[in-house]
């Protein structure tokens, strides 16, 4: 049976998420996480996304993104195939890095942007990794707390 299609909008607002293959680490030190991070800030250039938050955790990572022209997709496909190449050779290994397909959720940008930005953030501390928000370099909190802070 083939797999649903995708709703993929223009300016569409997504929840994304990607989990490790059998739930193992997708990233191994900080060094991986920096070329996730390299490679995520590529795609959304190339392919015109607006990052809202994000949240690197051990074995997986959430986003939320606008995709101006509709291409989550591809633009998934480029995020998750480039890292897995990256990941694989960096640490000597084949085969999947991530389990099946990424999850992404279409959300009502209105009514639940902020507190899906929220969510996102605060995962680190709901999982007691630490204790307030600003602790965990690998998300987006500090920058947005920036921006709002600084004139």
């Amino acid at each position: 049976m083939a797999r649903p299609l995708r709703i993929e909008l223009a300016g569409g607002l997504y929840h994304v998420t990607s989990r490790g293959n059998a739930h193992h680490d997708i990233f191994l030190d900080d060094d991986d996480r920096l070329c996730w991070l390299e490679i995520f800030g590529q795609v959304c250039e190339r392919f015109n996304w607006i990052c809202h938050a994000y949240c690197l955790m051990t074995n997986h990572y959430h986003v939320v993104i606008e995709t101006i022209e509709g291409n989550l997709s591809a633009g998934m496909r480029q995020l998750n195939g480039v890292y897995t190449q990256s990941f694989n050779r960096r640490h000597q290994r084949v085969g999947h890095v991530y389990q099946g397909r990424f999850k992404g959720i279409l959300v009502e940008k209105e009514s639940y942007l902020l507190e899906l930005s929220r969510y996102v953030v605060l995962n680190p501390v709901r999982v007691l990794m630490v204790s307030l928000p600003g602790q965990w370099k690998w998300s987006s909190y500090n920058a947005m707390i920036d921006s709002v802070i600084s004139p």
